[in-house]
C-alpha cells in the first residue's frame, strides 16, 4: 500500500502542476482580458459601423417616402384652393429638402 502511495506521488504532483501552472497563468492574464473585453465593448467595429450607417440611410429613405405620400396629398388639396394644406405642403417639401441632402445619391451607371 506504501508501495502504491510513492508511485502515484510523483504522477500526483505532475499533474497538479499543470492545474496550479494553469490557474496561474488564467489568473495572471485575467485584468488583460478584462481590458479588451472592455476596449471591445467600448468601440464599434467597421462592420457595425457600416450596418449602422446603412439602417440610417434606410429609414431616412422610409421616411422621405412617407413624406412624399403626404405631400402629394396636400399638393393636390392645396391645388383644389385649401390654404392651410399649402402651408403644410411648404413645411413638408422643407423637411423633404433636408433629408435628402443626407441619403447618399446612386452611383452613376457605367454604360
Amino acid at each position: 500500500m506504501l508501495r502504491l502511495r510513492l508511485m502515484t506521488l510523483p504522477l500526483a504532483a505532475l499533474l497538479l502542476s499543470g492545474c496550479v501552472a494553469k490557474t496561474l497563468v488564467d489568473v495572471a492574464t485575467a485584468p488583460v482580458r478584462g481590458v479588451a473585453q472592455v476596449a471591445d465593448w467600448a468601440t464599434t467595429s467597421q462592420d457595425e459601423a457600416d450596418r449602422n450607417r446603412g439602417r440610417e440611410i434606410r429609414e431616412r429613405e422610409e421616411r422621405l417616402g412617407e413624406l412624399q405620400g403626404d405631400y402629394e396629398e396636400l399638393s393636390e388639396d392645396c391645388r383644389d384652393g385649401d390654404d392651410r394644406a399649402c402651408r403644410e405642403a411648404v413645411e413638408l417639401r422643407a423637411e423633404m429638402d433636408e433629408l435628402i441632402r443626407y441619403i447618399p445619391a446612386d452611383p452613376p451607371e457605367d454604360d
